[in-house]
């Protein structure tokens, strides 16, 4: 880790989310104290936690592979840390019903681990944490081994048991759907550094660079090289790597020869019914349903355009697309940080015609 500084506000939902080997496991592993820090501090509440063991911190782990002992029953499962921490049998068998009933494995309590379903035996495991009533909840990617269908459905009941259980809960992933909709407040990591940190809505709306623009959404934002020259007129313009040209301007704050980045969200690339838009050739189609992602070339340049609804446009087929300027992303082309929305860095008049219909 490097250059670590991070807060996070008591009761509060907070996801660190990024690429593998960006140190998102690490953090958690460190505010468990089952990693030595060897240097800065942390705080738990203003009491300094750099020496204080695991057991001392108040903490409850729910882990990828759910650490259930298998010759134990659900019920033993439960209450295992309360045994070991010689609470009465009588507080126990309370506490153990009480998680049950509310994570809804009141049938399963005579159970081992091997009779249950991967979703069940991840509620078995939130019901060992939950007993325990701890001050924070680790959560270390606890939904990667589980299904599609599995994983929507445990993300619901997470978010759920945090709303219930009121305490500060830190949740590890790598998949910044689940960062997304269960957080208050997605840290996104690169390198063992933080890239951004905020809300989910400002991540996704004002990416402070390249990295944190890709890599939340899905499909991912395109991100179009650019150049800034003047035409014959001695206009400023705008030029992609995909060839398609702008006039910028009166006012605007880029200059000629100037290198940049557009950024536009796959749901923001709009197809047109006319022509009067920016030519692309269809490479391929994914059909969800509910709506198509639609693969594009244009100049050498790959593209993503989502729209609602089932798509089929031909495959090598060309088609005319525009985009909303005001939710289009100027990016520095050094440095990669963002310089602020195409509309005000270009001065662009929106380049999108409301009154245009989809073709298909």
């Amino acid at each position: 880790m490097h250059g670590l500084n991070l807060e996070i506000e008591d009761g509060s939902f907070v996801a660190l989310v990024g690429p593998s080997g960006c140190g998102k496991s690490t953090i958690l592993r460190m505010i468990a104290g089952l990693e030595d820090v060897t240097s800065g501090a942390i705080y738990f509440d203003k009491k300094l936690m750099n020496d204080a063991e695991p057991k001392a911190r108040n903490i409850a782990m729910v882990f990828q592979n759910y650490a259930l002992y298998p010759h134990m029953t659900v019920r033993d499962n439960i209450g295992l840390n309360l045994r070991l921490s010689k609470v009465p049998k009588q507080e126990i068998d309370r506490l153990v019903v009480e998680a049950a009933a509310i994570l809804e494995l009141q049938d399963l309590l005579d159970r081992r681990p091997a009779q249950l379903s991967g979703g069940q035996r991840q509620r078995v495991a939130m019901g060992r944490a939950m007993v325990r009533k701890p001050a924070v909840f680790l959560f270390d990617e606890p939904l990667s081994n589980l299904d599609a269908k599995l994983r929507v459905q445990m993300r619901a009941e997470i978010k759920h048991f945090h709303k219930m259980m009121q305490r500060t809960s830190i949740y590890v992933t790598h998949d910044q759907i689940e960062a997304m909709t269960l957080a208050d407040k997605v840290v996104v990591l690169r390198g063992g550094r933080i890239e951004q940190t905020g809300d989910p809505i400002a991540l996704y709306e004002t990416p402070r660079n390249v990295f944190v623009a890709q890599f939340i959404g899905s499909p991912a934002m395109n991100v179009i090289p650019a150049r800034l020259e003047k035409d014959e007129q001695e206009h400023l313009c705008m030029v992609l790597a995909t060839g398609w040209r702008m006039r910028i301007g009166q006012g605007s704050t880029l200059s000629s020869g100037q290198a940049v980045q557009i950024g536009v969200r796959p749901e923001h690339l709009v197809p047109l019914a006319t022509q009067d838009g920016f030519p692309a050739t269809v490479l391929q189609t994914e059909i969800t349903g509910s709506q198509t992602a639609i693969e594009l070339e244009a100049g050498g340049v790959r593209l993503w355009s989502v729209v609602a609804g089932i798509q089929t446009p031909p495959i090598g087929g060309r088609l005319s697309f525009s985009f909303e300027v005001r939710l289009a992303h100027v990016f520095d082309g050094e440095s990669d940080n963002r310089l602020g929305n195409l509309k005000d860095i270009a001065r662009l008049q929106d380049i999108r015609d409301p009154k245009d219909t989809t073709l298909f």
